[in-house]
């Protein structure tokens, strides 16, 4: 599976943006996608996944301002980011695995996505 991600940019603080990540189409219908993001000298963290029966798991510090939807059809993952805060900024990568099972272990993700940095100014 090759993965694609974009939209990242400059948001200001309380702002928005709307990350995306498309996948080449041979297992995407069936594959977990998350969204992991690494914050200059962090440890890469979990943001947030998606089954692809659309059940969902987030991150304490982004539930209730981040939103994470896939569309099967378009073999896309989206990552809604609202009430952007400055501790966001940092590159989000989107990440594949296999089965249904969520998990926010990067260690268990077999493909990446290149990231996409997104920066929020306060």
């Amino acid at each position: 599976v090759q993965l694609q991600a974009s939209g990242g940019g400059l948001a200001q603080a309380g702002g928005s943006l709307r990350l995306s990540c498309v996948a080449s189409a041979r297992t995407f219908s069936t594959d977990v996608m998350t969204w992991f993001r690494q914050a200059p000298g962090k440890e890469r963290e979990f943001v947030a996944s998606v089954s692809w029966y659309m059940t969902t798991d987030y991150a304490d510090s982004v539930k209730g301002r981040f939103t994470i939807s896939r569309d099967n059809h378009k073999n896309t993952a989206y990552l809604q980011m609202d009430s952007l805060k400055p501790e966001d900024t940092a590159i989000y990568y989107c990440a594949a695995k296999r089965g249904d099972a969520l998990s926010s272990q990067y260690s268990e993700y077999e493909h990446w996505g290149q990231g996409t940095l997104v920066t929020v100014s306060s």
